[in-house]
């Protein structure tokens, strides 16, 4: 069991794209995690800040894209998405803080 503050590590923000926007028809919401984090404790941490029940999670790593910056080449840095399937019911509102 994690404690609160290592929960708010785990997750960073929520994802609020257009197809973030089509997943929570189907009751799920993305969020981005930190890169190391698992499904449990993806799971956990969403379950006890938002107190909600958790169905199903998939994640993904996005890797950085290489991009130019002020004439020379960056790298924007990997980031892992979760997309947290919630059970019949419950529901997060991602537009508030928390």
């Amino acid at each position: 069991m994690a404690t609160k503050a290592e929960l708010y590590d785990v997750i960073r923000r929520p994802l609020i794209t257009e197809k973030a926007t089509m997943t929570s028809e189907h009751n799920a919401v993305m969020f981005e995690v930190a890169i190391d984090a698992t499904k449990p404790l993806i799971k956990e941490a969403v379950e006890t800040l938002f107190n909600v029940k958790v169905k199903k999670i998939n994640t993904t790593v996005v890797k950085g894209k290489t991009k130019m910056f002020r004439g020379r080449k960056g790298r924007r840095s990997d980031m892992k998405k979760a997309v947290v399937t919630l059970e019949e019911g419950n529901f997060i509102d991602v537009t508030t803080g928390l």
